[in-house]
Protein backbone atom coordinates (compact mmCIF):
# COMPACT_ATOMS: atom_id res chain seq x y z
CA UNK A 1 0.00 0.00 0.00
CA UNK A 2 1.45 3.43 -1.06
CA UNK A 3 1.56 6.32 1.40
CA UNK A 4 -0.28 9.32 0.95
CA UNK A 5 1.20 11.98 -0.84
CA UNK A 6 2.25 15.25 1.58
CA UNK A 7 0.36 18.16 1.33
CA UNK A 8 1.28 20.86 -0.36
CA UNK A 9 2.91 23.46 2.22
CA UNK A 10 1.65 26.74 0.10
CA UNK A 11 -2.02 24.55 0.28
CA UNK A 12 -2.38 24.18 4.07
CA UNK A 13 -0.84 27.64 5.50
CA UNK A 14 -2.64 30.72 6.73
CA UNK A 15 -3.67 33.44 4.22
CA UNK A 16 -2.74 36.77 5.22
CA UNK A 17 -3.58 40.36 3.00
CA UNK A 18 0.25 41.70 2.34
CA UNK A 19 0.85 45.26 3.95
CA UNK A 20 4.13 47.13 2.45
CA UNK A 21 5.84 48.09 5.77
CA UNK A 22 8.34 50.34 4.35
CA UNK A 23 11.53 48.60 5.68
CA UNK A 24 14.62 48.18 4.09
CA UNK A 25 16.57 45.49 5.13
CA UNK A 26 19.07 45.24 3.25
CA UNK A 27 18.44 42.21 0.78
CA UNK A 28 17.21 40.13 3.49
CA UNK A 29 13.75 38.76 3.25
CA UNK A 30 11.95 39.85 6.61
CA UNK A 31 7.92 39.95 7.27
CA UNK A 32 6.40 41.17 10.24
CA UNK A 33 3.11 39.61 11.97
CA UNK A 34 1.36 41.37 14.83
CA UNK A 35 1.48 40.23 18.66
CA UNK A 36 -1.44 38.25 18.97
CA UNK A 37 -1.33 36.96 15.28
CA UNK A 38 -4.15 34.07 14.93
CA UNK A 39 -1.16 33.16 12.30
CA UNK A 40 1.13 32.92 15.33
CA UNK A 41 -1.09 31.06 17.77
CA UNK A 42 -2.35 28.31 15.28
CA UNK A 43 0.73 27.71 13.18
CA UNK A 44 2.97 28.01 16.55
CA UNK A 45 5.20 31.15 14.93
CA UNK A 46 7.33 32.98 16.87
CA UNK A 47 9.87 36.06 16.23
CA UNK A 48 13.07 35.01 14.39
CA UNK A 49 10.54 31.99 12.99
CA UNK A 50 11.48 30.82 9.74
CA UNK A 51 9.06 31.19 6.96
CA UNK A 52 7.37 29.99 3.52
CA UNK A 53 5.43 32.75 1.72
CA UNK A 54 4.03 31.64 -1.54
CA UNK A 55 1.82 34.19 -3.77
CA UNK A 56 1.04 32.88 -7.33
CA UNK A 57 4.14 30.85 -8.75
CA UNK A 58 6.38 33.03 -6.71
CA UNK A 59 7.54 31.26 -3.17
CA UNK A 60 10.22 32.18 -0.82
CA UNK A 61 11.60 31.94 2.52
CA UNK A 62 11.61 34.67 5.08
CA UNK A 63 11.97 35.42 8.88
CA UNK A 64 9.78 36.56 11.07
CA UNK A 65 9.30 39.79 13.52
CA UNK A 66 6.75 40.53 15.94
CA UNK A 67 5.20 43.80 15.59
CA UNK A 68 4.25 45.41 19.43
CA UNK A 69 0.84 47.84 18.76
CA UNK A 70 -2.04 48.44 16.52
CA UNK A 71 0.31 48.84 12.81
CA UNK A 72 -0.93 45.20 11.60
CA UNK A 73 -4.86 43.99 11.62
CA UNK A 74 -4.67 40.56 12.83
CA UNK A 75 -5.30 39.44 8.84
CA UNK A 76 -2.09 41.32 7.75
CA UNK A 77 1.37 40.31 7.23
CA UNK A 78 3.79 43.31 6.89
CA UNK A 79 6.68 42.55 3.85
CA UNK A 80 9.72 44.47 3.87
CA UNK A 81 11.32 45.82 0.81
CA UNK A 82 13.05 42.98 -0.86
CA UNK A 83 10.09 40.20 -0.07
CA UNK A 84 7.44 43.01 -1.82
CA UNK A 85 9.37 43.35 -4.86
CA UNK A 86 9.67 39.60 -5.15
CA UNK A 87 5.98 38.91 -5.00
CA UNK A 88 4.76 42.18 -6.27
CA UNK A 89 0.94 41.69 -4.70
CA UNK A 90 -1.90 43.90 -5.98
CA UNK A 91 -4.38 44.91 -4.11
CA UNK A 92 -6.45 41.56 -4.23
CA UNK A 93 -4.03 39.32 -3.22
CA UNK A 94 -3.48 36.48 -0.47
CA UNK A 95 0.06 35.47 0.70
CA UNK A 96 -0.15 31.96 1.85
CA UNK A 97 2.31 31.08 4.78
CA UNK A 98 3.54 27.76 5.82
CA UNK A 99 6.25 26.19 7.89
CA UNK A 100 9.20 25.59 5.37
CA UNK A 101 10.18 22.06 4.63
CA UNK A 102 13.14 20.69 6.79
CA UNK A 103 16.46 21.64 4.81
CA UNK A 104 18.14 18.47 4.46
CA UNK A 105 21.96 19.90 3.19
CA UNK A 106 22.07 21.41 6.33
CA UNK A 107 23.80 17.86 7.63
CA UNK A 108 26.46 18.59 5.64
CA UNK A 109 27.56 22.41 7.39
CA UNK A 110 27.27 20.19 10.22
CA UNK A 111 29.82 17.89 8.96
CA UNK A 112 32.37 20.66 7.28
CA UNK A 113 32.12 22.33 10.91
CA UNK A 114 33.21 19.41 12.33
CA UNK A 115 36.17 19.21 10.15
CA UNK A 116 34.48 16.68 7.11
CA UNK A 117 35.73 16.94 3.23
CA UNK A 118 32.46 17.41 1.49
CA UNK A 119 31.72 15.43 -1.81
CA UNK A 120 30.66 17.82 -5.16
CA UNK A 121 26.82 16.19 -4.51
CA UNK A 122 27.05 17.73 -0.70
CA UNK A 123 28.51 20.90 -1.79
CA UNK A 124 25.73 21.24 -4.82
CA UNK A 125 23.07 20.34 -2.29
CA UNK A 126 24.07 23.65 -0.14
CA UNK A 127 24.78 25.52 -3.01
CA UNK A 128 21.26 24.61 -4.65
CA UNK A 129 19.64 25.21 -1.55
CA UNK A 130 21.15 28.62 -0.65
CA UNK A 131 19.64 29.48 -4.12
CA UNK A 132 16.16 28.68 -3.54
CA UNK A 133 16.51 30.80 -0.39
CA UNK A 134 15.96 27.87 2.10
CA UNK A 135 18.81 29.21 4.47
CA UNK A 136 18.83 31.70 6.79
CA UNK A 137 21.47 34.38 7.22
CA UNK A 138 22.44 32.16 10.50
CA UNK A 139 22.80 29.25 8.79
CA UNK A 140 24.70 31.04 5.73
CA UNK A 141 27.20 32.49 8.17
CA UNK A 142 27.73 28.82 9.87
CA UNK A 143 28.62 27.59 6.09
CA UNK A 144 30.88 30.11 5.46
CA UNK A 145 32.98 29.79 8.51
CA UNK A 146 33.16 26.34 8.25
CA UNK A 147 34.85 26.72 4.97
CA UNK A 148 37.15 29.91 6.17
CA UNK A 149 40.70 29.78 6.66
CA UNK A 150 42.59 26.62 4.46
CA UNK A 151 38.96 24.46 5.00
CA UNK A 152 38.14 23.80 1.79
CA UNK A 153 40.44 21.11 -0.54
CA UNK A 154 40.57 21.57 -4.13
CA UNK A 155 38.12 19.51 -5.05
CA UNK A 156 35.84 21.25 -2.89
CA UNK A 157 36.80 24.26 -4.49
CA UNK A 158 36.08 23.06 -8.04
CA UNK A 159 32.55 21.39 -6.95
CA UNK A 160 31.87 25.19 -5.46
CA UNK A 161 32.75 27.09 -8.22
CA UNK A 162 30.97 24.58 -10.92
CA UNK A 163 27.86 24.63 -8.31
CA UNK A 164 27.71 28.32 -8.17
CA UNK A 165 28.09 28.45 -11.64
CA UNK A 166 25.09 26.45 -12.62
CA UNK A 167 22.83 28.45 -10.13
CA UNK A 168 22.49 31.74 -12.72
CA UNK A 169 22.76 32.62 -16.17
CA UNK A 170 25.94 31.62 -18.32
CA UNK A 171 26.65 33.51 -21.21
CA UNK A 172 28.10 32.92 -24.46
CA UNK A 173 29.97 34.47 -26.83
CA UNK A 174 30.77 34.50 -30.76
CA UNK A 175 34.77 35.59 -30.26
CA UNK A 176 37.19 32.87 -29.93
CA UNK A 177 38.76 34.76 -27.28
CA UNK A 178 37.11 36.34 -24.64
CA UNK A 179 39.24 37.82 -22.25
CA UNK A 180 39.19 39.40 -18.30
CA UNK A 181 40.49 40.91 -15.65
CA UNK A 182 40.37 40.84 -12.19
CA UNK A 183 41.94 42.16 -8.53
CA UNK A 184 41.34 39.60 -5.95
CA UNK A 185 41.84 42.84 -3.41
CA UNK A 186 42.62 44.68 -0.41
CA UNK A 187 43.98 47.20 -1.50
CA UNK A 188 42.03 50.78 -1.20
CA UNK A 189 41.78 53.01 -4.60
CA UNK A 190 43.55 50.43 -6.71
CA UNK A 191 40.79 50.99 -9.65
CA UNK A 192 42.60 49.88 -12.82
CA UNK A 193 39.42 47.39 -14.38
CA UNK A 194 37.77 50.54 -16.00
CA UNK A 195 41.28 51.91 -17.48
CA UNK A 196 42.32 48.11 -18.46
CA UNK A 197 39.02 47.79 -20.35
CA UNK A 198 39.29 50.95 -21.92
CA UNK A 199 42.51 49.99 -23.45
CA UNK A 200 41.89 46.47 -24.06
CA UNK A 201 38.59 46.95 -26.11
CA UNK A 202 39.96 49.73 -27.83
CA UNK A 203 42.79 47.92 -29.43
CA UNK A 204 40.24 45.28 -30.44
CA UNK A 205 39.81 42.57 -27.80
CA UNK A 206 36.18 41.27 -26.57
CA UNK A 207 36.05 42.00 -22.71
CA UNK A 208 32.70 41.64 -21.59
CA UNK A 209 33.46 43.07 -17.52
CA UNK A 210 31.10 42.06 -15.11
CA UNK A 211 32.26 43.13 -11.46
CA UNK A 212 31.12 42.96 -8.07
CA UNK A 213 30.13 45.04 -5.09
CA UNK A 214 32.30 46.05 -2.45
CA UNK A 215 33.04 42.59 0.05
CA UNK A 216 35.11 43.94 2.55
CA UNK A 217 36.36 47.18 0.83
CA UNK A 218 35.16 50.90 0.70
CA UNK A 219 34.20 50.37 -3.03
CA UNK A 220 34.38 47.75 -5.89
CA UNK A 221 34.58 48.26 -9.55
CA UNK A 222 30.61 48.09 -9.84
CA UNK A 223 30.39 50.51 -7.39
CA UNK A 224 32.67 52.81 -8.61
CA UNK A 225 31.42 52.16 -12.06
CA UNK A 226 27.67 52.72 -10.52
CA UNK A 227 28.74 56.64 -10.46
CA UNK A 228 29.84 57.26 -13.59
CA UNK A 229 27.33 54.86 -15.74
CA UNK A 230 24.54 52.69 -15.06
CA UNK A 231 25.39 49.20 -14.58
CA UNK A 232 22.91 47.09 -13.46
CA UNK A 233 21.95 45.79 -17.35
CA UNK A 234 20.27 43.07 -18.28
CA UNK A 235 21.46 40.75 -20.43
CA UNK A 236 20.01 41.83 -23.58
CA UNK A 237 21.58 45.42 -22.78
CA UNK A 238 25.27 44.17 -21.60
CA UNK A 239 24.97 42.34 -24.89
CA UNK A 240 24.35 44.81 -27.44
CA UNK A 241 26.88 46.69 -25.05
CA UNK A 242 29.33 44.51 -26.28
CA UNK A 243 28.72 44.25 -30.01
CA UNK A 244 29.12 48.31 -30.01
CA UNK A 245 31.98 49.01 -27.68
CA UNK A 246 33.53 44.99 -27.65
CA UNK A 247 33.20 45.57 -24.11
CA UNK A 248 31.22 46.80 -20.82
CA UNK A 249 31.44 47.15 -17.28
CA UNK A 250 28.56 46.25 -15.51
CA UNK A 251 27.37 44.96 -12.10
CA UNK A 252 27.61 40.94 -12.41
CA UNK A 253 24.25 40.60 -9.98
CA UNK A 254 21.75 42.12 -12.24
CA UNK A 255 22.71 39.40 -14.78
CA UNK A 256 22.02 36.53 -12.39
CA UNK A 257 25.68 35.44 -13.16
CA UNK A 258 26.79 32.92 -10.47
CA UNK A 259 23.95 34.41 -8.07
CA UNK A 260 24.85 32.03 -5.08
CA UNK A 261 28.11 34.35 -4.86
CA UNK A 262 26.08 37.72 -4.03
CA UNK A 263 23.77 35.92 -1.60
CA UNK A 264 27.26 34.45 -0.04
CA UNK A 265 28.62 37.72 -0.39
CA UNK A 266 26.61 39.56 1.50
CA UNK A 267 26.64 37.41 4.07
CA UNK A 268 30.94 38.00 3.69
CA UNK A 269 30.62 41.37 4.10
CA UNK A 270 28.79 41.62 7.62
CA UNK A 271 31.28 38.63 8.92
CA UNK A 272 34.88 41.28 7.28
CA UNK A 273 35.62 37.28 6.04
CA UNK A 274 36.88 36.33 2.90
CA UNK A 275 38.89 32.83 2.74
CA UNK A 276 40.95 31.34 0.21
CA UNK A 277 38.90 29.07 -0.84
CA UNK A 278 35.87 31.25 -1.49
CA UNK A 279 38.08 33.84 -2.94
CA UNK A 280 38.98 31.59 -5.43
CA UNK A 281 35.66 30.08 -6.17
CA UNK A 282 34.04 33.62 -6.12
CA UNK A 283 36.41 34.76 -8.60
CA UNK A 284 36.18 32.01 -11.02
CA UNK A 285 32.45 31.11 -10.79
CA UNK A 286 32.05 34.78 -12.10
CA UNK A 287 34.69 34.32 -15.24
CA UNK A 288 33.12 31.23 -16.29
CA UNK A 289 29.87 32.31 -16.36
CA UNK A 290 30.62 35.37 -18.17
CA UNK A 291 31.87 32.96 -20.71
CA UNK A 292 35.56 34.31 -20.60
CA UNK A 293 38.39 32.27 -21.98
CA UNK A 294 41.30 34.32 -20.55
CA UNK A 295 41.70 35.91 -17.76
CA UNK A 296 44.21 38.02 -15.87
CA UNK A 297 44.50 38.15 -11.89
CA UNK A 298 46.17 40.96 -10.26
CA UNK A 299 47.34 39.42 -6.95
CA UNK A 300 48.92 42.69 -4.69
CA UNK A 301 50.94 41.39 -1.85
CA UNK A 302 52.01 43.61 1.03
CA UNK A 303 51.91 42.78 5.16
CA UNK A 304 48.50 45.11 5.10
CA UNK A 305 46.67 44.09 2.06
CA UNK A 306 44.87 40.64 1.66
CA UNK A 307 47.60 38.49 0.53
CA UNK A 308 50.09 39.32 3.09
CA UNK A 309 53.10 37.40 2.02
CA UNK A 310 54.96 35.45 -0.71
CA UNK A 311 54.00 32.13 0.80
CA UNK A 312 49.98 33.23 0.77
CA UNK A 313 50.62 34.35 -2.75
CA UNK A 314 52.07 31.01 -4.26
CA UNK A 315 49.32 28.99 -2.23
CA UNK A 316 46.44 31.38 -3.89
CA UNK A 317 48.09 31.18 -7.07
CA UNK A 318 48.04 27.57 -7.13
CA UNK A 319 44.67 26.72 -6.36
CA UNK A 320 43.60 29.52 -9.06
CA UNK A 321 45.38 28.01 -11.33
CA UNK A 322 44.40 24.03 -10.61
CA UNK A 323 40.69 25.55 -10.54
CA UNK A 324 40.64 27.52 -13.62
CA UNK A 325 42.62 24.83 -15.59
CA UNK A 326 39.71 22.40 -14.75
CA UNK A 327 37.04 24.66 -16.42
CA UNK A 328 39.31 25.45 -19.23
CA UNK A 329 40.19 28.87 -18.73
CA UNK A 330 43.53 30.33 -19.54
CA UNK A 331 44.87 32.24 -16.51
CA UNK A 332 47.60 34.77 -15.63
CA UNK A 333 48.61 36.10 -11.83
CA UNK A 334 50.40 39.02 -11.95
CA UNK A 335 51.76 39.58 -8.37
CA UNK A 336 52.12 43.29 -7.80
CA UNK A 337 52.96 45.92 -4.73
CA UNK A 338 50.70 46.03 -2.27
CA UNK A 339 52.42 48.11 0.47
CA UNK A 340 50.30 50.72 -0.19
CA UNK A 341 47.07 52.54 -1.68
CA UNK A 342 47.33 53.18 -5.28
CA UNK A 343 46.14 56.46 -6.65
CA UNK A 344 44.24 59.31 -4.38
CA UNK A 345 40.59 58.28 -3.62
CA UNK A 346 39.45 55.39 -1.79
CA UNK A 347 35.35 55.53 -2.01
CA UNK A 348 33.47 55.09 -5.59
CA UNK A 349 32.98 58.85 -6.51
CA UNK A 350 36.34 59.08 -5.21
CA UNK A 351 37.73 56.43 -7.68
CA UNK A 352 35.91 57.34 -10.62
CA UNK A 353 37.95 60.39 -9.90
CA UNK A 354 41.36 58.93 -10.21
CA UNK A 355 39.97 56.27 -13.09
CA UNK A 356 38.66 60.02 -14.99
CA UNK A 357 41.85 61.73 -14.23
CA UNK A 358 43.83 58.99 -15.57
CA UNK A 359 41.83 58.42 -18.71
CA UNK A 360 41.75 62.42 -19.75
CA UNK A 361 45.43 62.55 -19.26
CA UNK A 362 45.26 65.30 -16.76
CA UNK A 363 48.02 66.89 -15.45
CA UNK A 364 47.15 66.08 -11.69
CA UNK A 365 46.40 62.19 -12.40
CA UNK A 366 47.76 59.65 -10.32
CA UNK A 367 50.77 58.08 -11.70
CA UNK A 368 50.36 55.21 -9.77
CA UNK A 369 47.54 54.38 -10.90
CA UNK A 370 48.54 54.76 -14.88
CA UNK A 371 51.40 53.05 -14.48
CA UNK A 372 49.66 50.03 -12.99
CA UNK A 373 46.44 50.03 -15.41
CA UNK A 374 49.38 50.07 -18.02
CA UNK A 375 51.27 46.67 -16.90
CA UNK A 376 47.77 44.86 -16.47
CA UNK A 377 46.32 46.10 -20.08
CA UNK A 378 50.18 44.76 -21.42
CA UNK A 379 49.67 41.45 -19.77
CA UNK A 380 46.37 41.22 -20.97
CA UNK A 381 47.41 41.99 -24.80
CA UNK A 382 49.93 39.41 -24.32
CA UNK A 383 47.65 36.94 -22.93
CA UNK A 384 45.64 37.80 -26.11
CA UNK A 385 48.51 37.32 -28.44
CA UNK A 386 47.76 40.94 -29.61
CA UNK A 387 50.78 42.17 -29.06
CA UNK A 388 54.31 41.52 -30.96
CA UNK A 389 57.15 40.00 -28.29
CA UNK A 390 58.05 43.47 -25.96
CA UNK A 391 55.64 45.75 -27.47
CA UNK A 392 52.30 45.00 -26.07
CA UNK A 393 53.19 47.69 -22.77
CA UNK A 394 54.28 50.47 -25.66
CA UNK A 395 50.62 49.73 -27.08
CA UNK A 396 49.27 50.12 -24.41
CA UNK A 397 50.73 53.58 -23.42
CA UNK A 398 50.15 54.83 -26.86
CA UNK A 399 46.33 53.90 -26.67
CA UNK A 400 46.12 55.93 -23.86
CA UNK A 401 48.36 58.71 -24.37
CA UNK A 402 46.42 59.17 -28.01
CA UNK A 403 43.10 59.74 -26.27
CA UNK A 404 42.19 56.40 -28.17
CA UNK A 405 40.81 55.20 -24.28
CA UNK A 406 39.22 58.07 -23.30
CA UNK A 407 37.20 57.83 -26.63
CA UNK A 408 36.11 54.09 -25.95
CA UNK A 409 35.19 54.82 -21.94
CA UNK A 410 33.37 57.44 -23.30
CA UNK A 411 31.34 55.06 -26.15
CA UNK A 412 31.15 52.02 -23.51
CA UNK A 413 29.06 54.45 -20.80
CA UNK A 414 27.41 55.81 -23.43
CA UNK A 415 25.81 52.39 -24.73
CA UNK A 416 25.40 51.41 -20.96
CA UNK A 417 23.48 54.45 -20.61
CA UNK A 418 25.19 57.81 -20.58
CA UNK A 419 28.45 59.51 -18.63
CA UNK A 420 27.71 61.24 -15.78
CA UNK A 421 30.26 63.32 -13.70
CA UNK A 422 31.01 62.17 -10.16
CA UNK A 423 30.10 64.28 -7.47
CA UNK A 424 32.32 65.54 -4.09
CA UNK A 425 30.88 65.09 -0.47
CA UNK A 426 29.75 68.28 1.51
CA UNK A 427 31.85 67.40 4.62
CA UNK A 428 35.55 66.74 4.36
CA UNK A 429 38.42 66.97 7.15
CA UNK A 430 41.77 66.58 6.33
CA UNK A 431 43.90 64.61 9.41
CA UNK A 432 46.95 66.42 9.84
CA UNK A 433 50.66 64.97 10.84
CA UNK A 434 50.80 66.00 14.81
CA UNK A 435 54.94 65.72 14.03
CA UNK A 436 57.71 65.99 11.34
CA UNK A 437 58.80 62.99 9.91
CA UNK A 438 58.92 60.71 6.84
CA UNK A 439 56.11 58.45 6.07
CA UNK A 440 57.26 54.61 6.44
CA UNK A 441 53.84 52.93 6.29
CA UNK A 442 50.40 53.32 5.31
CA UNK A 443 48.15 50.51 6.90
CA UNK A 444 45.82 49.64 4.02
CA UNK A 445 43.29 47.85 6.63
CA UNK A 446 42.89 50.61 8.63
CA UNK A 447 42.94 53.45 5.88
CA UNK A 448 40.12 51.17 4.73
CA UNK A 449 38.18 51.00 7.84
CA UNK A 450 38.09 54.40 7.91
CA UNK A 451 36.40 54.57 4.56
CA UNK A 452 33.97 52.50 5.33
CA UNK A 453 33.00 54.25 8.47
CA UNK A 454 32.86 57.48 6.46
CA UNK A 455 29.93 55.89 4.49
CA UNK A 456 31.80 54.38 1.63
CA UNK A 457 30.58 52.18 -0.19
CA UNK A 458 27.01 52.76 0.65
CA UNK A 459 27.29 56.59 0.63
CA UNK A 460 28.72 56.94 -2.99
CA UNK A 461 30.53 60.25 -2.61
CA UNK A 462 32.37 58.91 1.01
CA UNK A 463 35.44 57.69 1.66
CA UNK A 464 38.79 59.31 1.97
CA UNK A 465 41.46 61.13 -0.09
CA UNK A 466 45.29 60.27 0.29
CA UNK A 467 47.32 63.30 0.49
CA UNK A 468 50.88 61.34 0.93
CA UNK A 469 53.05 58.25 -0.44
CA UNK A 470 55.41 56.28 1.62
CA UNK A 471 59.08 57.93 1.61
CA UNK A 472 57.62 61.65 1.39
CA UNK A 473 58.57 63.62 4.15
CA UNK A 474 55.64 65.60 6.02
CA UNK A 475 55.73 68.45 8.14
CA UNK A 476 53.89 68.64 11.62
CA UNK A 477 50.25 69.87 10.45
CA UNK A 478 50.36 68.77 6.72
CA UNK A 479 47.43 66.88 6.13
CA UNK A 480 47.66 62.52 5.79
CA UNK A 481 44.58 62.05 4.16
CA UNK A 482 41.32 63.44 3.74
CA UNK A 483 37.86 61.97 5.16
CA UNK A 484 35.11 62.67 2.82
CA UNK A 485 31.23 62.16 4.04
CA UNK A 486 27.89 62.76 2.95
CA UNK A 487 27.03 63.03 6.58
CA UNK A 488 28.09 65.06 9.78
CA UNK A 489 27.74 61.63 11.93
CA UNK A 490 29.35 59.57 9.49
CA UNK A 491 32.51 61.95 9.47
CA UNK A 492 32.55 61.79 12.96
CA UNK A 493 32.02 58.29 13.22
CA UNK A 494 35.10 57.98 11.08
CA UNK A 495 37.36 60.60 12.87
CA UNK A 496 36.47 59.06 16.01
CA UNK A 497 38.41 55.57 14.36
CA UNK A 498 40.89 57.84 13.36
CA UNK A 499 41.77 59.26 16.63
CA UNK A 500 41.46 55.29 18.36
CA UNK A 501 44.25 54.45 15.80
CA UNK A 502 46.95 57.20 14.78
CA UNK A 503 49.20 55.28 13.21
CA UNK A 504 47.00 54.33 9.86
CA UNK A 505 50.23 56.57 8.62
CA UNK A 506 53.27 55.65 10.09
CA UNK A 507 56.07 58.18 10.42
CA UNK A 508 59.99 57.89 10.76
CA UNK A 509 62.68 59.70 12.37
CA UNK A 510 63.69 62.93 10.60
CA UNK A 511 67.38 62.88 9.09
CA UNK A 512 68.31 65.35 11.73
CA UNK A 513 66.73 62.59 14.61
CA UNK A 514 68.82 59.86 13.19
CA UNK A 515 71.81 61.98 13.36
CA UNK A 516 71.76 62.86 16.85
Amino acid sequence: MSAAPSPDPSLTGERLRPHRIGIDTGGEHVVYLPHGSPACQGEGFGPQSRLQLSLGGHRLMANLAIVQGNGLAPDQIGLSESVWASLRPTADDHVTLAHPPSVESLSNVRAKLYGGTLAEAQLRAIVADIAAQRYSNIEMAAFIAACSGDHLALDEVVALTGAMVDTGTRLRWPSPMVVDKHCVGGLPGNRTTPIVVAIATALGLVMPKTSSRAITSPAGTADTMAVLTPVDLDVGRMRRTVERTGGCLVWGGAINLAPVDDTLIRIERALDIDSPGQLVASILSKKVAAGSTHVVIDMPVGPTAKVREARHARMLERMLHAVAGRFGLGLTVLRTDGLQPVGRGVGPALEAHDVLAVLQNLPAQPRDLRERALALAAVVLDTAGRAESGSSLAMARECLDSGRAWRQFQAICEAQGGLRSPGVAPHRYPVVATREGRVEAIDNRRLAQAAKLAGAPASPLAGLAIDVRVGDMVACGQPLFTLHAQSPGELAYALEYVARHPSIVSLGATSEEIGT
